[in-house]
C-alpha cells in the first residue's frame, strides 16, 4: 500500500508515472522507438490520409471531366440533332424548292407555249379572213410584193385579177346575210379549186375576191384562168336547201405591163373589174390605159359633186304628167340637174351612178325630196293647182338609215299634204330585203304619201309582190311605149294595173301615133317629150297656169 502511494505522490509530483531509475535507463530506447514508429505512423496516416484526399481530388476531378465529357456529348448530340434537323429541313426545303421549280418551269413552258400558240393564232386572224379562211388583203399585198420582186429577177410577169359576184345584195336582201355568207365560202372553194398551190385567193371583204398568179408568162395564162373562174362559179350552188346562181366580173392587170408596184396593180386591176360589169358583168376585162383615163375622169366628177353638193350646184327641174283624154296637167316629176357651169347643165345619167359609189346619194336625195316638196307647196300656196309632186328615190336611200324619219321631217318643215306626194321606186330595188321594203311601204301608206313603180316590166317582180304591196301607180317603162314589139305588154299592164285599181302612167311618149295607141288602151295619165321637155320651175309654174 505504501508503495502505491509513493508512486501516486510521484506522479502527482511530475504528471507523469514515475519510474524507477533502473526502468527509466532501460525504458527510453523503447519509448523513443515507440514515439519514431508512432510519427511514422501518424505521417503514414497523414500521408495516407493526403493520398486519400488526393484520390478524392482526383476522383472528384475525373468526375468533373466526366460531367464536363457528358455536358460536351450532351451538347455535341444537341448540336448533332439540330444540324440534322436542319439538314433535315434544309433538306425538305431543297426538295420543295426543287419541286416548286420544276412546277415553275413547267408552268412557264405551258404560258410559252400557249403564248407561242395565241401569237400564232392571232398572226393567221391578222392576216386572213374570218369567213373563208383565204389572206386577206395585208397578206396579199406582202405575198404580191414578194412575186414582183422574183420576177424582177427572174423576167417573169405577175396577173393580178380582182373578182367581184355580180348582184350578190340582192340574195344578202332577199334570203338574209347568214345565206349569203355560205354562198361566199362556196364561192370561195370554187376559186381554189381553178388554181395552183403556187396561186393565192384572197377574200377583200364583202363579195370581193382577188386572184394572184405569180411568175405568170403571158396575158393568155390570166385569161385562161379568168374563164375557168367563171364557168366554175356560175355553177349552181347548193346552200342551205337554196340553189342559188351567181356570176363573177373580173379585172386584170399585169406586172409589169400596167404597173410598176403593188399599188398599182392593185388599183388596175380593180379599174379593169369596174369595166367587166358595165360591160354586161359575167365577163373579165384586161386592163387598158384608157380605161385609167376614164377612172380619173370619175374620180374628177366624185370630186366636183361634192363641192357641188356644198356650193349648191343642183337645180332641180319639172316634167307634167298629162291626162290623155283632157291633156290637164295632173302632176309633175321632179327631175335633178348639175349646174356645172352657167351655160352647161348635166343630165343624171352622167352622175347618178357615181353618186351611189360614193355614196353621196343620201345627201344628194334628201335634197332633191327636200326642194321638190317646198316648190310644190309655193305654187299651192300661189293657186296653182297640182295634184302630186313626184321624187324618185334610189334603192340605196330607200333602205338608208333614217329615210322614213327623213320623210316625215321633210312634210313636216314644208307643211306639203302627203297625199301630193308621190315616190317612185324602181323594181328592183322594191325586191330588196322584202320584210323591210313591205314595213317601209306600209308606214309610207300610213302617212298618206303615195307610191309608183317606176320603169315597170324591166325588173323581175312577180305578180304576188305585186298584188302584196301598197301600190298607187305602175309606170309603163318608155322602151315598151316607144318600141311597136312593145305594144302587147303595154296593153298587159294597162289591163293588170286597172284590175288591181291601180293608176297607170305611160313614159316617153314621144309621137302621136304613141298617144293614139295609148289612149285606145285607156291608159289614164302619160309623160314624154310629146307634151314637154323637163323645164325650169318658172317655166313650169306657167305652163301649169295655162293647162288648167
Amino acid at each position: 500500500m505504501i508503495n502505491k502511494k509513493k508512486t501516486t505522490s510521484q506522479k502527482k509530483a511530475t504528471g507523469k508515472p514515475q519510474a524507477t531509475k533502473e526502468k527509466i535507463t532501460s525504458a527510453a530506447p523503447a519509448t523513443a522507438k515507440n514515439l519514431a514508429k508512432r510519427e511514422t505512423e501518424v505521417l503514414a496516416d497523414e500521408e495516407a490520409v493526403l493520398g486519400r484526399e488526393e484520390e478524392t481530388s482526383l476522383r472528384e476531378e475525373v468526375v468533373d471531366l466526366r460531367e464536363e465529357v457528358v455536358d460536351k456529348r450532351e451538347k455535341v448530340l444537341r448540336t448533332h440533332k439540330k444540324t440534322s434537323k436542319a439538314r433535315i429541313t434544309l433538306s425538305k426545303q431543297l426538295r420543295d424548292a426543287n419541286e416548286q421549280l420544276i412546277l415553275a418551269t413547267i408552268h412557264a413552258q405551258i404560258m410559252t407555249e400557249a403564248a407561242e400558240q395565241t401569237v400564232a393564232i392571232m398572226t393567221h386572224m391578222a392576216e386572213h379572213d374570218f369567213l373563208t379562211g383565204l389572206p386577206n388583203r395585208a397578206l396579199l399585198t406582202d405575198r404580191l410584193a414578194q412575186a414582183i420582186a422574183l420576177a424582177q429577177r427572174h423576167g417573169k410577169k405577175v396577173a393580178l385579177m380582182y373578182l367581184d359576184i355580180d348582184n350578190f345584195k340582192h340574195i344578202n336582201d332577199s334570203l338574209g346575210h347568214a345565206i349569203g355568207d355560205l354562198l361566199l365560202q362556196s364561192v370561195a372553194q370554187r376559186l381554189l379549186g381553178c388554181v395552183r398551190l403556187s396561186d393565192t385567193v384572197s377574200r377583200q371583204g364583202g363579195d370581193e375576191f382577188v386572184v394572184m398568179l405569180p411568175e405568170a408568162e403571158d396575158v393568155l395564162d390570166a385569161s385562161y384562168t379568168a374563164k375557168k373562174l367563171i364557168t366554175a362559179v356560175a355553177k349552181p350552188h347548193l346552200v342551205a336547201d337554196h340553189q342559188l346562181h351567181v356570176t363573177l366580173s373580173i379585172g386584170i392587170s399585169l406586172y409589169p405591163d400596167d404597173g410598176k408596184d403593188v399599188e398599182t396593180v392593185f388599183r388596175n386591176a380593180d379599174i379593169a373589174m369596174y369595166q367587166a360589169k358595165k360591160s354586161g358583168r359575167n365577163n373579165y376585162k384586161l386592163f387598158t390605159p384608157e380605161m385609167n383615163v376614164r377612172a380619173v375622169a370619175r374620180q374628177s366628177i366624185e370630186q366636183a359633186l361634192h363641192r357641188a353638193l356644198k356650193e349648191s350646184e343642183f337645180v332641180l327641174h319639172y316634167q307634167p304628167k298629162v291626162n290623155l283624154e283632157s291633156g290637164a296637167i295632173t302632176g309633175a316629176e321632179a327631175l335633178i340637174r348639175w349646174q356645172r357651169t352657167a351655160h352647161r347643165l348635166v343630165a343624171p345619167t352622167q352622175f347618178v351612178s357615181i353618186a351611189e359609189e360614193c355614196g353621196l346619194i343620201q345627201s344628194i336625195g334628201r335634197w332633191v325630196l327636200r326642194e321638190a316638196c317646198r316648190q310644190a307647196q309655193v305654187w299651192l300656196q300661189a293657186g296653182l293647182d297640182l295634184e302630186q309632186i313626184a321624187v324618185n328615190v334610189s334603192p340605196l336611200e330607200f333602205h338608208g338609215k333614217d329615210f322614213l324619219a327623213g320623210i316625215r321631217k321633210t312634210l313636216e318643215d314644208t307643211g306639203l299634204d302627203p297625199h301630193r306626194l308621190e315616190l317612185e321606186l324602181t323594181e328592183s330595188g322594191m325586191m330588196q330585203d322584202m320584210e323591210q321594203t313591205m314595213a317601209i311601204l306600209h308606214a309610207l301608206k300610213e302617212l298618206g304619201v303615195q307610191i309608183a313603180v317606176d320603169d315597170f316590166g324591166t325588173g323581175y317582180s312577180s305578180l304576188s309582190y305585186l298584188h302584196r304591196f301598197p301600190i298607187d301607180t305602175l309606170k309603163i317603162d318608155q322602151s315598151f311605149v316607144q318600141d311597136c314589139d312593145g305594144e302587147p305588154i303595154v296593153s298587159a299592164v294597162i289591163a293588170m294595173g286597172t284590175s288591181l285599181k291601180q293608176r297607170i302612167v305611160a313614159e316617153g311618149i314621144e309621137t302621136k301615133k304613141q298617144l293614139a295607141f295609148l289612149q285606145s288602151q285607156h291608159c289614164a295619165e302619160g309623160q314624154g317629150f310629146y307634151f314637154s321637155r323637163p323645164v325650169a320651175a318658172e317655166e313650169f309654174a306657167t305652163m301649169l297656169a295655162g293647162r288648167h
